[in-house]
């Protein structure tokens, strides 16, 4: 009779104590698999919320109420905006959609987008300061505060969400236009437009396919870009870009590939054709608009004054 290398009871301890152990490291495995799942989960969840923040989606809700504003029709815009503001409330953008079309009527209502107060320089410096309506203005600076507070709100949490940075550009680039337009505040309307120019710096760092967004720093180079030599060098000292080519190239941009802002950047680039006595390039622009926009007379009567 053979002797046993190990003493049954030793054994029985032994693959008892084996066990235990193959248990412990299956419960951690299952562990660790579930644990690296659940990683794994967070990080697919995480990439594409990154995704979605990197980029300004499109918003076809809000294109057609941009639509109704240049075609003039202030009231439906007015209502696809809030529309939209139902289904979104916490999106920024549609708060500063509506203020958008709040700030169009007062040009409309003012006659101020008429290309003969751009294309003279001695009759844009003279000009009036207008008057605005009470209760627009007031509407006006209620929907950017809503805006800038849900802005605020998600960049608190998301410093580098797109959209919400994207609506601080629109933001910065209407009250911009309302102080210079309106008011005649040239200061405060350069403040906004550099701001509105580096928050668009910095979402075009983010989301390179923005191409509104290249707006703001065409309009901020084309505009200081036409001043005269000695007030180019004050404003780079200042802080401002005035570049004028590189202005109409970020304005061509916009015009071409832009989402909500392609139509404005058209009629810019008209009035600065025609400022260069280009009119064959501001009648091509000129008359596509008034195509697209038949309920709009300023575009056929801006392209019935250079025929």
């Amino acid at each position: 009779m053979h002797k046993l290398p190990v003493h049954p009871r030793k054994l029985g301890r032994s693959l008892g104590r084996a066990n235990r152990h193959w248990n412990t490291i299956l419960y951690y495995r299952r562990h660790i698999f579930r644990t690296l799942f659940v990683v794994l989960v967070v990080a697919v969840w995480a990439s594409q919320s990154l995704a979605q923040n990197s980029q300004v989606l499109p918003k076809p809700e809000l294109a057609q109420g941009f639509r109704q504003m240049y075609n003039l029709d202030f009231a439906n815009a007015h209502r696809t905006f809030r529309a939209y503001q139902n289904i979104s409330p916490e999106d920024p953008l549609g708060f500063v959609a509506d203020a958008a079309a709040y700030l169009f009527s007062e040009f409309n209502r003012l006659h101020i987008l008429e290309s003969d107060l751009f294309v003279s320089d001695e009759h844009f410096d003279s000009r009036s300061v207008e008057q605005p309506d009470p209760a627009v203005k007031t509407s006006f600076e209620a929907a950017l505060a809503h805006s800038d507070e849900l802005v605020a709100k998600t960049l608190a949490k998301s410093p580098n969400d797109a959209n919400a940075l994207f609506a601080r550009v629109l933001a910065n680039g209407l009250r911009g236009d309302y102080a210079a337009m309106i008011e005649k505040r040239n200061l405060a309307s350069l403040t906004y437009m550099k701001t509105s120019r580096a928050t668009a710096q910095q979402l075009l760092a983010i989301d390179p396919t923005c191409y509104d967004a290249y707006l703001a720093i065409g309009v901020e180079n084309y505009l200081l870009g036409s001043t005269p030599a000695p007030v180019r060098w004050v404003l780079r000292i200042t802080g401002g870009q005035t570049d004028k080519e590189a202005g109409v190239e970020r304005l061509r941009r916009t015009a071409e590939k832009g989402y909500y802002l392609a139509p404005f950047a058209r009629l810019l680039l008209a009035v600065a054709a025609l400022r260069d006595k280009d009119k064959s390039t501001a009648r091509t622009l000129l008359a596509g608009l008034a195509q697209e926009f038949p309920r709009n007379q300023l575009y056929s009567k801006e392209l019935a004054r250079i025929e």
